[in-house]
C-alpha cells in the first residue's frame, strides 16, 4: 500500500534521524516497521514566522518496497544515416531538441557559433581580466548557452508546456544531481552544469548526431516560401530540409539577419533594470529572523522574490542568486550587461539579483518606432552602450550605493563586491531612462518596507541588467513553423517562447517533433 502524505518538520526536529518515518507512522497510525519506505518527492523550507517549518510531501510504502526502476527512459537510437534535421544553436532548446531528434529516429546536425564548455572558459576568462569580449564565446554563446556558466535555476511555472518531470530527470541522467528532483526551487550550480552539458554532447554524438562549432550562421536562402540552404561562416553553404532556430535571445545578428530579409519579426514587451548586491548575511537575518552570521546550518543561503507596481508599471527581483556573484554577460565590446549566477552550495559571500522594470514594446518605444520589430533591441543596445561609457570603456560596470541610488546622489565610495572586472561610481539615478530609473528608486523603496533591512548603504546597485529576455518575437503557427517560412521553426528564448533552461528545453523537445512531423 502506498499513502502520500504532506508533512511539516521542524529545524530542530530535522536533526532527528529517522524523523520522516516517525512522523509518517504518526500521521497514518502505523506501526515504523510497517513501513518499508519513505520517498521525498518535495521539499520547501517556509520561513515566513520566527518558527522555520520544513514542508515534506512524501510517498510512504506500506508493507510493499518501492519500484526499483523510474517511469522515465531515454530510448536513443542510432541515426548516423538517418534523415536530417538542422538545429542552430547549442543552448538549452537547441540540446533538448537535438536529443528529442534522436528519440524520434532523426539525425540532429548541430550549428554553434561559440567554442565547447572547455574552450569557453579561456573567453571568460579574456572578459573578467582582459576586459575583451569575443563575440561569439562568451557567457552567452558556447556549448550550452547562457545557461551553462549560470546558477542553473530550474524552476518554472510553465508547467503545461510540456514534461517538466521528463527534463529533470533527462538532467540527472546525464548526471546533475537527484536533489533536483526534490527540491521546490532546485538548481545545479555554475560549477556542475559544465559537466551536465558536456554528457548531452556526448550522448548526440555517440548516437550518430553532428554539433559543429565555431560555426556562425551568416545567411539563409530562401525559395518559395522554404529555406534551401544555410550560409556558415560566410562561405559555406550547406543544404537543409527542416532548421529549428534556437539561437537565444542575444543573437543580435539573427534578428538582424532575418529583418533585412523581410522576414516577419513583432517587437515584444520585455524588461530591464539593475543588478542588486547585498552581503549574504543581511539577506539571512531578514529571512531567516536571525543575525545573519547565525544562519542555521540545515539552512541553504537565503532567497527573495520581490515584485511592486510603480504607476501601472511592475518592478520585479529577477533571476535571484543566494550566495552567488556577478558576471560581465556583453556580448560584444563596447557594451556592459550583468548577470547573476551562484555556485552548487552557494556558499560566496554575496547575494545579488536583477531588479528590472517592464517594458512596454507598443506603449515606451516611440523613439525608436523607426527600427519597427527591431526597436526593442536598439533600446537594449543604448542602455548597454551608456553603461560601457559611465564603466570607464570597459567591462567594469558603473555603480552606485543602493540608498545612494534611491536618493540622488553620486556615492564616494562602493562596496566590495564580487564583479570581477571591477565597479566605478556613476549617477545611475540621473543616467537610466526615467521610465526605468525612476521606478527603479520607487520599487527599492517598496522593498524595503517589505523587508526590513533590504534598504541599506551596504548594498551596490549595478547596471544594466538589460538580457531578461528576447526583445524580438518569431512568431509561429500552430505548427510551430514560421508562417512565411514553412520549414524554419522558431524555439526557446529567441523565439520569445521561453524564460529559462526549463521552459527553453521543453521548447526545444516540441520544435522537435514539430519538424519531425510528430507534433
Amino acid at each position: 500500500m502506498i499513502k502520500q502524505l504532506q508533512l511539516r518538520i521542524s529545524l530542530q526536529e530535522e536533526r532527528q534521524a529517522g524523523i520522516l518515518i516517525n512522523k509518517a507512522s504518526q500521521h497514518l497510525n502505523v506501526k515504523i516497521e510497517d513501513i518499508s519506505a519513505v520517498k521525498v518527492l518535495r521539499k520547501s523550507i517556509d520561513a515566513r514566522k520566527k518558527t522555520i517549518i520544513l514542508n515534506y510531501k512524501v510517498d510512504v510504502y506500506i508493507n510493499e518496497q518501492p519500484p526499483e526502476n523510474d517511469q522515465y527512459s531515454f530510448n536513443y537510437q542510432d541515426v548516423k544515416n538517418a534523415k536530417p534535421i538542422h538545429i542552430i544553436g547549442f543552448g538549452p532548446a537547441g540540446m533538448y531538441a537535438a536529443l528529442r531528434c534522436i528519440e524520434l529516429g532523426f539525425k540532429p546536425i548541430v550549428i554553434e557559433r561559440g567554442k565547447n564548455v572547455q574552450d569557453r572558459r579561456r573567453d571568460l576568462k579574456a572578459i573578467n581580466q582582459n576586459h575583451f569580449v569575443n563575440e561569439d564565446s562568451n557567457y552567452c554563446f558556447g556549448e550550452g548557452g547562457a545557461g551553462t556558466y549560470s546558477d542553473g535555476k530550474l524552476y518554472t511555472r510553465s508547467l503545461k508546456r510540456g514534461d517538466v518531470r521528463k527534463i529533470f530527470e533527462n538532467l540527472v541522467y546525464h548526471g546533475a544531481t537527484d536533489q533536483i528532483l526534490v527540491d521546490a526551487h532546485p538548481h545545479i550550480g555554475t560549477n556542475k552544469l559544465p559537466k551536465v552539458v558536456q554528457n548531452i554532447r556526448e550522448t548526440i554524438l555517440t548516437y550518430g548526431g553532428e554539433i559543429h562549432f565555431d560555426t556562425r550562421l551568416t545567411d539563409i536562402i530562401i525559395d518559395d516560401q522554404q529555406i534551401t540552404s544555410i550560409v556558415l561562416n560566410n562561405r559555406e553553404e550547406m543544404a537543409v530540409e527542416k532548421v529549428i532556430l534556437a539561437t537565444g535571445h542575444s543573437a543580435r545578428d539573427i534578428f538582424t539577419l532575418l529583418h533585412n530579409k523581410q522576414i516577419t519579426l513583432e517587437a515584444k514587451s520585455f524588461a530591464m533594470g539593475v543588478r542588486v548586491e547585498h552581503p549574504q548575511q543581511i539577506i539571512d537575518g531578514i529571512q531567516y529572523h536571525c543575525k545573519g552570521e547565525e544562519r542555521d546550518s540545515l539552512l541553504p543561503a537565503a532567497a527573495y522574490s520581490l515584485v511592486e507596481q510603480v504607476n501601472n508599471r511592475g518592478v520585479y527581483s529577477f533571476c535571484m542568486c543566494p550566495g552567488g556573484f556577478i558576471v560581465p554577460a556583453a556580448t560584444a565590446n563596447g557594451e556592459v550587461v550583468v548577470n547573476g549566477m551562484s555556485p552548487s552550495k552557494r556558499n560566496n559571500a554575496f547575494a545579488n539579483s536583477g531588479i528590472v522594470v517592464e517594458i512596454n514594446a507598443e506603449r515606451d518605444l516611440n523613439n525608436y518606432e523607426i527600427h519597427g520589430a527591431l526597436k526593442g533591441l536598439e533600446f537594449q543596445k543604448d542602455l548597454e552602450r551608456l553603461a560601457f561609457t559611465s564603466g570607464g570603456r570597459s567591462q567594469s560596470a558603473p555603480g552606485q550605493r543602493l540608498t545612494d541610488f534611491v536618493e540622488g546622489r553620486l556615492s564616494k565610495d562602493l562596496n566590495p563586491t564580487s564583479y570581477q572586472p571591477g565597479l566605478k561610481s556613476a549617477p545611475l539615478h540621473s543616467l537610466l531612462p526615467k521610465i526605468i530609473g525612476g521606478s527603479l528608486r520607487k520599487g527599492f523603496k517598496a522593498f524595503g518596507e517589505k523587508m526590513k533591512g533590504y534598504y541599506t548603504s551596504e548594498a551596490n546597485v549595478i547596471g544594466v541588467e538589460s538580457r531578461t529576455s528576447s526583445p524580438v518575437n518569431i512568431p509561429r503557427n500552430d505548427k510551430l513553423a514560421h508562417p512565411e517560412l514553412l520549414n524554419l521553426f522558431p524555439c526557446g528564448e529567441g523565439g520569445g517562447y521561453a524564460g529559462g533552461i526549463i521552459s527553453a528545453a521543453m521548447d526545444g523537445e516540441r520544435c522537435a517533433e514539430a519538424a519531425t512531423g510528430n507534433l
